[in-house]
Parts: structure tokens; sequence; C-alpha cells
């Protein structure tokens, strides 16, 4: 296998890596001179990429010392990398915890490239259960972790991310009608929780509640998922609901959100017109209860 993928390697590209990759070791600003030693490279087959990585600000020069150092997009790119493994850290001890009382399926997972990426789960240890891979990804729209991300979010960002989804019908349940898609976001910060039944998989539900930071901004989901005969009908309202908003209220917590804090739930939409049974059970109780 990997004989197969080393064929597909494009040489420029690899070289353009491994010069990023210099300045991880002893100098941090490197001269051309330096580059072409360290690399066993043409001083010209360096000069070439350096300009290419400095036009994309992937390195810049250093004007007082003329030579180059980490540009504000690797800086950029780095941050974002701390920030989601500050993330998964932080989730994986109340994703075990929701986990040891549920035993159910559990995820935390954010908005990544249009979808909600699931970024670190804990299975079920039940014989008939339900998974996702880590690192996958699954639409916005008909899932209770982009749902409940979406409700929570800045009104044009929401907008701005359902524009560029193309709503299918993935199965006989799936919204895919773009007002009532709006009304079900709006049901979901009223309530504080997403419900996803069967609309992605037929025979799956998938249960969600917001985490947010300490900005009070959301920045991720707890949820639960797993087969529709275990997580629907009494357990769902008495059991499953208030245990994962307190796990999420929780998490909050952990990444400095206040209770105090109201989030921003506005949504400019149509007025509810859904056919679905609203849930009210608990309400923002559920999301903010300890």
């Amino acid at each position: 296998m990997k004989a197969v993928e080393g064929n597909y390697i494009i040489q420029t590209v690899s070289r353009a890596l491994d010069l990023l990759e210099q300045f991880q070791v002893g100098d941090a600003e490197l001269g051309i001179t330096d580059l072409s030693n360290r690399m066993n490279l043409q001083k010209n087959n360096v000069f070439r990429l350096v300009a290419t990585l400095k036009a994309k600000k992937y390195i810049e020069i250093n004007a007082t010392t003329g030579k180059y150092r980490l540009g504000i997009k690797t800086r950029a790119l780095g941050q974002v990398a701390t920030r989601l493994i500050d993330f998964a850290s932080q989730a994986r001890p109340f994703l075990s915890d929701l986990k040891q009382q549920c035993h159910e399926t559990c995820y935390f997972s954010i908005i990544k490239d249009g979808n909600t990426c699931y970024l670190e789960g804990v299975e079920s240890d039940l014989p008939v259960r339900v998974s996702q891979q880590i690192g996958s990804s699954r639409p916005l729209y008909c899932t209770a972790a982009g749902r409940v991300q979406l409700a929570f979010m800045e009104p044009q960002t929401q907008l701005d991310l359902l524009s560029r989804s193309e709503m299918k019908g993935l199965t006989a349940r799936t919204i895919t009608d773009p007002v009532a898609v709006h009304n079900e976001l709006r049901k979901v910060a009223q309530q504080g929780y997403a419900i996803e039944d069967q609309e992605h998989d037929a025979g799956v539900m998938e249960i969600a509640a917001p985490v947010f930071d300490s900005q009070g901004a959301v920045v991720g989901a707890l949820s639960i998922l797993g087969p529709e005969m275990r997580l629907a009908g009494a357990r769902l309202e008495s059991e499953l609901l208030p245990l994962l908003c307190r796990s999420a209220a929780r998490l909050s917590s952990a990444l400095g959100y206040c209770r105090t804090q109201e989030p921003r739930t506005e949504i400019s939409v149509p007025a509810p017109t859904s056919k679905r049974k609203a849930r009210t059970a608990g309400s923002k109780q559920l999301l903010f209860g300890a």
C-alpha cells in the first residue's frame, strides 16, 4: 500500500513541505543558502519554492536580516490545529462519562468545510451499535450535531453555510425544504437541543446539544448516536436528553463559558410551520441545568 501511495506524491509539493519543516530545527530564520545546504538543492530551485510560499504567505522575509521565517498562514494553521486538539482532549472525559451513563456511542463534533465533522468519540459497548469514523463528516441540515451548531450561530454565518448545502433526501424522513429546515433550527434554538430521527440513516437517531466557548460562541456539539429502537420513546425525554444537555453544559463550563451568558439564537426566518411535534421537555433548563 505504501508503494502505491508513493506513486502519487508530487515532488514539488513534497519539497515545499520539506522546506517549511526546516524552520522546526534550530534557527527561526534561514536564508536561501541555508535552505539550499540543508535540503541539498540548488539555490535556484530553493528560490522558486521560497517565492511560491512567500506569495501564499506561508513564509515571509525579515527586511532587517534578509532571511526568511514562517509566515502568518503557517501560524494560523498551527493555531487551528492546536485548537482542534485542545477541543478533542477537553471533550474526551465528558464523552467517556456520557457513554458510561447511556451506553450509546457519543461524539464531539465541529463544523469543518461546510459539514459537521466527528472530531472525537467513544463507541457504545452494546452488541448492536451505531458508529462513525473519527474525522468523518456528515451534512449539517439533516444531522442533530449539524443543526444544533447552526441554530446557535450568527444568522449570517448560518445562512451562508446553508446556502452552500445541497439538501438531498437521504431517507424518506429527510427534511429538504429550506423553509422547513429554518423552522427546525428555530425550534432547536428555543429548546436547546436537536433531535434527528432517521433523516440521515434509516433506523438511526442522533440527539445533540451545543457546546460554547468563553466568548459565548458555539464551537461544537455533543451528541448521542444509536439505533432508533433504543433512543426513541420515553427514554429520550426522561433520560437521554437531560443527560446529554447536562454534559454539554459542563463541557462548555470547562471551556470557560459562563452560564449567565445568553448565547445568540436570533434566526431571520419565517414563522414556524413545521409539522413535526415539538419537544419541549425542560427547554433551556436542560441546556443550562447542572
